[in-house]
């Protein structure tokens, strides 16, 4: 038996490529709006699950057009197409997936706004989900967002109690308690970053799905590991990339000492001033050699200040430390790399689009599409695949296990 799946706010994957390595699910249709994404999920369908693209059922569209969506469009940027009704062609949605853009609730997000993201469109992002999950009726959702929903207070209303409240109006229930239930640290499920994500479980009301959603919780705490996942592995095996030597290399500066190996898809170095290429070389090597100078918020403004010859109220650089979680990748990773700086001093830069997949833990073999920038932003976006997988796993045997007793309950109203 495979699960069939809808992917909202698909992004480049992350959470379809955990699903579907399970060999467990299908992907009815996944839609994006961001154009980038949808080519790189396209393109990963194809080449690594052997999907047929010629369903056009991975949609490039802007979800709030609900209708639209659902019974087709033309359209001069998203093209055309005939709608997810008709894409999916009367299969039965069993579970959709998905997490709204997220920018609107994260906590560094609000500090940089001045209304404090109060007015950001994407605070209601969540209703065009919950309109699909109400017109396909899937048997369960599951929704993936920031740590920061939990505290959103757009209009003085938490976003939390309005996602529970638009969930009830259409017959389907989620925890009641979601900070202490809903709330994960993927580096304690594999994941070598610290990037704490609240994972909604929800499934349509009935008898059971009080204890279904109790136990799909209890399930996930008993795959966490007792020691968080550490960064190393990030940086394992791959060809290092050390700053050019030669004054006349001016349009780059890094290089790439490949020793016969061919080059990784999306490890191409960004392109660091000499004064940054300093700073990365004297913070990593202040962590290599133990002299820890450099751990204080203030001791790092100070250096930025000398380098630099400007004050700075916040500090911008941080070194990933390959005996600990990475710090979370974030979409930001598209504008500069200061805060996620390679552990070795020799190579003095910030880390490649192939270093931030393998710390979201993205195989080696998933292509990003796009500019490099692009390419950061929908990793820093994504559902890292190996927390994602587990997810599928827990959903996988929760639907076996549930469904048997629906149906049992069933035959026996009817006897």
């Amino acid at each position: 038996m495979k699960i069939n799946v809808i992917d909202l706010f698909a992004g480049c994957g992350g959470l379809t490529d955990g699903f579907l390595k399970t060999r467990k699910y299908n992907t009815l249709a996944a839609v994006d709006w961001e154009f980038p994404t949808v080519n790189t999920l396209k393109n990963r369908l194809a080449r690594k699950w052997g999907y047929d693209m010629s369903k056009n059922n991975i949609l490039h569209f802007d979800i709030q057009r609900t209708e639209e969506l659902l019974y087709g469009y033309k359209d001069s940027k998203f093209g055309i197409s005939e709608g997810l009704v008709n894409v999916i062609n009367n299969s039965k949605v069993d579970i959709i997936v998905g997490g709204p853009p997220c920018q609107a609730y994260s906590i560094a997000g609000r500090v940089r706004d001045k209304n404090g993201m109060q007015d950001d469109y994407r605070n209601f992002l969540f209703e065009s989900y919950v309109k699909m999950v109400n017109h396909f009726k899937p048997q369960a959702f599951v929704f993936e967002n920031v740590e920061g929903i939990l505290s959103a207070k757009p209009g003085g209303i938490s976003i939390i109690d309005r996602v529970r409240k638009a969930f009830i109006e259409i017959d389907y229930e989620i925890t009641d308690n979601l900070r202490s239930n809903a709330l994960f640290d993927t580096s304690y499920f594999g994941v070598p970053q610290k990037r704490k994500r609240v994972i909604i479980y929800g499934v349509k009301k009935s008898n059971t799905s009080s204890q279904e959603i109790k136990t799909f919780y209890s399930l996930m705490r008993s795959k966490k590991q007792p020691y968080p996942t550490n960064a190393k592995t990030a940086f394992e095996n791959l060809p290092k990339i050390y700053p050019v030597i030669k004054e006349n290399e001016i349009k780059k500066s890094h290089t790439v000492r490949l020793n016969g190996n061919p080059l990784p898809k999306n490890h191409e170095p960004r392109f660091h001033s000499k004064r940054d290429v300093k700073i990365f070389e004297i913070l990593a090597n202040d962590i290599q050699c133990g002299a820890n100078k450099y751990t204080s918020t203030q001791a790092l403004i100070q250096l930025y200040k000398e380098h630099t010859g400007k004050d700075s109220k916040f500090h911008k650089y941080h070194v990933i430390r390959e005996d600990r979680p990475s710090n979370t990748i974030p979409a930001h990773l598209y504008k500069d790399g200061l805060r996620h700086i390679h552990p070795d001093p020799k190579q003095a830069r910030s880390i490649t689009v192939r270093e931030a997949a393998r710390i979201q833990t993205f195989d080696d073999d998933f292509e990003f599409l796009g500019s490099r920038g692009d390419q950061y932003k929908m990793i820093g976006n994504a559902v890292p695949p190996v927390f994602s997988e587990q997810i599928a796993s827990i959903v996988y045997e929760l639907f076996s296990n549930y469904n048997i007793k629906k149906e049992e309950l069933c035959q026996t109203s009817h006897s």
